[in-house]
């Protein structure tokens, strides 16, 4: 499934209409192109990104880009989640870079939290994408379901090992959260096999 499908799909089952607003406006910046104010609407996903990492290098930051510049209709990301950058790690290489996607995507109404216990209870359907260090995954998404999630999106491999994945899976089911793994089809044997026939 498709991070666009799984947003789809969230927004879907919240019974709410697919009105969708846009206020476009420019701005300037490394980070930011044309892009629209942040708060999850009708028929959006209230979005929680779990681990940002580094501006032009971290999958995280790819997937909240994609949503700050509205590629994705269903989707409304309202929260980063990053420990690392926001903590110890601002000093470090990414960390500079980090701090300024920060005040530009909180200029647009996003919400900047160092731990998913920060956050306040969901206003829409929430969908927690997790990518982060895959050692953290099993608390990250232990937390995500604390915080309200309904849906969760792990970035492969998900966990350190099976055996934290079953775990992981039983806990999703016992809460009644959906959870599904994100995974890079660039590398997919029917898209390369599409590249060499193009």
């Amino acid at each position: 499934m498709t991070i666009t499908a799984a947003f789809s799909t969230l927004a879907a089952r919240s019974g709410r209409a697919t009105a969708f607003a846009t206020a476009r406006r420019q701005m300037s910046g490394a980070f930011s192109r044309t892009t629209t104010t942040m708060k999850a609407e009708a028929g959006q996903a209230e979005v929680v990104l779990v681990g940002c990492g580094a501006p032009n290098r971290g999958m995280g930051w790819y997937h909240g880009l994609q949503m700050v510049e509205k590629r994705c209709p269903s989707a409304s990301l309202d929260y980063v989640v990053e420990p690392w950058f926001m903590g110890p790690g601002s000093t470090t290489p990414g960390g500079p870079e980090f701090l300024e996607c920060q005040a530009e995507w909180s200029a647009l109404g996003v919400e900047f939290a160092t731990s998913l216990s920060a956050l306040p209870p969901p206003q829409a359907p929430r969908l927690a994408l997790i990518s982060g260090r895959t050692a953290d995954n099993p608390g990250l998404l232990s937390e995500s379901i604390a915080a309200g999630c309904k849906c969760i999106l792990l970035e492969k491999p998900g966990a350190p090992t099976v055996a934290e994945l079953v775990a992981m899976r039983d806990e999703a089911q016992e809460a009644g959260v959906e959870v599904l793994m994100g995974y890079n089809k660039n590398v997919c044997k029917y898209v390369s096999k599409t590249r060499e026939f193009a």
